[in-house]
């Protein structure tokens, strides 16, 4: 590894009172989506500094990103901790901002960022140790792309990822992409990816229709991200300006999809390795068996809206104390113990 690499953790506090309101205030005739769901507070964020710890203590920095909600356990002095703003790095003109596009839009401007980092949503976990290589190799981010139809059944999110495609067709022919990253697509370091590429190969499409996009960590260059903003600076712009989730919006997978169609990643599959978790009342006991048991790598826990939410806290947050029971040094000393 010839580059440090940094971790980047957004996070909000729904339950803060301040930010209720000045959400409150915001919302009054915005036709987005601002469900509440988005903002409901696990209270697990520490297990998640102890997973980094404990699993990825190579890391050089964490950089937690909040709109100043800054939760009183964390200790502000750890030297491997940077506390981030809204409003240090994201353009004035787009504050204040209560959707999570515009938070990762623009994560390139944090001052200070390592530029190869690996992006983590709060419901993102570790739960076995992970290697600096299985995020970044030879300078480029680990990454497998696999071409595929998209199957949501979020309405918002399902436009979103369209829009991403729209974008990604308006500037690459998906065949001469394919001639030219055959052997990035065709890989085998990823034999199922790989075989499914290739029976997509022979649709003889010329529009890209869509890639796989687990909602898991992404490894990113800055110099990604500043590359889309020149390419597709109005989309991007157009996002960043809508304060509220968005049908018309793009997300972070665009600078995904760029990696792939110019052929700046290495191919790394993570197998089985990694679950998405689509939490609900009758798999939350399961779930927080396979946090316990430390079944996979990492998890990303996925809530239902109409999730018994306060029992599946219990349990989940109870399986992550099991795991991880040791105060992190991201924790301040007063509570150590706990």
């Amino acid at each position: 590894m010839t580059e440090q690499i940094d971790f980047v953790i957004t996070y909000v506090d729904g339950t803060d009172p301040l930010w209720q309101e000045k959400r409150a205030r915001y919302r009054t005739g915005e036709g987005a989506d601002g469900r509440l769901i988005r903002y409901r507070s696990w209270d697990n964020l520490r297990y998640w500094f102890r997973s980094v710890e404990k699993f990825a203590p190579w890391v050089r920095k964490v950089f937690l990103v909040t709109d100043d909600q800054v939760p009183d356990w964390i200790d502000p002095a750890c030297e491997k901790l940077v506390l981030v703003s809204h409003k240090d790095y994201i353009p004035e003109k787009y504050l204040p901002v209560f959707s999570s596009h515009p938070i990762e839009l623009n994560l390139h401007r944090i001052k200070g960022l390592s530029e190869q980092f690996v992006y983590f949503n709060d419901d993102t976990f570790l739960l076995q140790p992970v290697r600096p290589e299985q995020f970044f190799s030879g300078g480029l981010p680990c990454d497998y792309a696999i071409e595929s139809p998209y199957s949501v059944y979020d309405p918002v999110f399902a436009h979103v990822l369209a829009n991403n495609i729209i974008l990604l067709n308006e500037h690459y022919s998906r065949s001469a992409v394919l001639k030219k990253q055959r052997k990035k697509f065709y890989s085998p370091a990823d034999p199922r990816g790989m075989m499914q590429n290739l029976m997509f190969k022979s649709l003889r499409r010329d529009r890209f229709f869509g890639f796989e996009s687990g909602h898991m960590p992404n490894s990113y260059r800055k110099e990604t991200l500043a590359a889309v903003w020149e390419q597709s600076g109005s989309w991007l712009d157009a996002t960043c300006r809508s304060r509220f989730r968005s049908d018309r919006d793009v997300n972070q997978y665009v600078f995904q999809h760029h990696q792939y169609v110019n052929g700046m990643y290495t191919p790394y599959s993570w197998g089985k390795r990694r679950h998405l978790i689509r939490l609900s009342d009758e798999n939350a006991e399961q779930a927080a068996e396979l946090i316990r048991s430390a079944a996979y790598t990492m998890v990303c826990i996925n809530e239902a809206e109409d999730l018994d939410f306060e029992r599946a806290k219990e349990m989940i947050n109870g399986a992550f104390a099991s795991l991880l029971p040791e105060t992190s040094v991201f924790e301040k000393n007063d509570k150590k113990g706990e």
